[in-house]
């Protein structure tokens, strides 16, 4: 596989004659796969050795794979919030729910603001059928709901496939629901056969839109606890029910990317698959050779497995290891569909369609990035640096003492430079300042931050709890 600065695939596309995207005249179909949990060692072009996963390291060789791709969360809601806005949780204040807890449940108050612009309608806007089959998690009221956020076609759970009754002793929720659209058309849905169910309500999507251009939101419930998997998976993998689920998520990957060829739209459709956070380690996850996992600000928190795929205009077999996140998918898909970013607020997602393309010299278009845990800031990442200013989950009671951590070198996060280098823990700590300003930091806000959406009387989707 290819490592490139993502330039010298581009010089060999343009030596060979292959057309910019940018010369175009079709807007290409894109097609978002995003896991939940999945972690960074999960897959086997990640270097996973206890998975099999052929299909998705098949869009690696036919792709590029993004070594350095981040989310801005630890967890599900946040993360996902600044998927669909290119914002960093904190700005759209998605960083907790309306009680402090760090993702959205059921019967919750607070939302997606419907007056944020998502992806979904940036697209939407330019043209795109939009479509989305699988998990929201952005809330569960009809104001929140996708229908109401850019999205023509919605089926799926709009929260965690655990925050039901499956699974579960006690019946702190409402029954599990599942969504056609902003109707309940189920109640506890068997789960074992959720990525199948999925994965063909999105071929029907492909298929009915083939003539393009779409955009399909596909974010599978799997391999969030409880793990399923159908008759096919389930009990076959070498990771128990962590692996049968990820491997039937593997198996859903290849459908669809044989549908693509199957209709000859190939050619026409960007691919993106990654997940929401790091990996559940204690469910059975691999974020190797990262430290840490879901819920933290260690590497394997959000750094997370990417790997995108357009024929004939992403270069086949490559790597990127230059610094991308996923509030960085708004502007690029805007800029590919010749849509328009919103330019009445503050978005912090950049258009990283250089580094996508191979073009010469490109580098990462980001200073900085923050890694929040719910309300704090707890480290900044500035080219190979990486600073931690605050630990929520310690035990210590003494005042916590910046580390500062060479990624280029470390990436496993072992050992502390920070007395060797205070030039660059001061320049990193000037940067988290920006950010406290900006984006607020604890119980201080930010003076960029927006208002989440909010409803006061709240009602379950399904029926009362037991």
């Amino acid at each position: 596989m290819t490592r490139l600065h993502c330039g010298l695939a581009g010089v060999l596309l343009l030596l060979i004659g292959a057309p910019s995207v940018l010369m175009a005249a079709e807007q290409p179909n894109i097609i978002l796969i995003n896991c939940d949990d999945l972690g960074y060692g999960d897959i086997g072009c990640f270097g996973s050795t206890r998975h099999r996963t052929p299909n998705i390291d098949r869009m690696a060789a036919g792709g590029m794979r993004l070594t350095s791709y981040y989310v801005t969360s630890g967890v599900c809601s946040p993360s996902r919030a600044s998927l669909m806005t290119g914002c960093y949780p904190r700005r759209v204040n998605l960083h907790v729910d309306h009680k402090g807890d760090w993702v959205l449940f059921p019967q919750g108050k607070k939302g997606l603001n419907p007056d944020e612009v998502t992806m979904a309608e940036v697209l939407k806007d330019a043209g795109y059928a939009t479509a989305i089959v699988g998990k929201w998690h952005l809330g569960d009221q009809p104001e929140f709901l996708p229908t109401r956020q850019g999205f023509d076609r919605y089926f799926g759970i709009p929260y965690s496939n655990d925050m039901g009754w499956t699974d579960r002793k006690d019946r702190r929720y409402p029954p599990l629901p599942l969504l056609r659209d902003e109707a309940v058309i189920e109640q506890e849905p068997d789960q074992r056969y959720l990525t199948q169910r999925y994965t063909k309500e999105a071929i029907e999507f492909i298929r009915s839109h083939a003539e393009g251009p779409f955009f399909l939101y596909l974010p599978h419930s799997m391999p969030h606890w409880p793990q399923y998997a159908s008759e096919d998976f389930a009990g076959k993998s070498a990771n128990g029910k962590w692996g049968d689920s990820v491997e039937e998520i593997d198996w859903s990957t290849g459908q669809i990317l044989d549908v693509l060829t199957e209709l000859g739209i190939d050619g026409q459709t960007l691919v993106l698959f990654m997940s929401d956070n790091g990996g559940a380690v204690r469910h059975g996850a691999s974020n190797r050779p990262l430290k840490g996992g879901k819920g933290g600000t260690f590497e394997g928190g959000q750094r997370v497995c990417c790997v995108v795929r357009w024929p004939g205009h992403i270069p086949a077999g490559a790597t990127c290891d230059e610094l991308t996140t996923s509030m960085d998918l708004l502007p690029t898909f805007a800029r590919l569909a010749g849509g328009t970013v919103p330019a009445d607020r503050a978005i912090d997602g950049q258009d990283i369609w250089s580094l996508l393309s191979g073009q010469p010299g490109a580098r990462s278009p980001h200073e900085v990035f923050f890694y929040y845990r719910m309300d704090t800031l707890e480290c900044v990442r500035a080219g190979k640096w990486k600073l931690r200013v605050a630990m929520t989950r310690r035990k210590s009671t003494e005042p916590f003492v910046p580390q500062l951590f060479d990624l280029s070198e470390d990436i496993a996060e072992t050992t502390d430079v920070a007395g060797a280098h205070p030039e660059v823990v001061s320049r990193l700590q000037a940067l988290a300042e920006q950010a406290r300003r900006d984006l607020g930091d604890g119980d201080s806000a930010g003076t960029g931050q927006r208002e989440a959406g909010f409803v006061e009387d709240a009602r379950a989707l399904t029926g009362a709890r037991r």
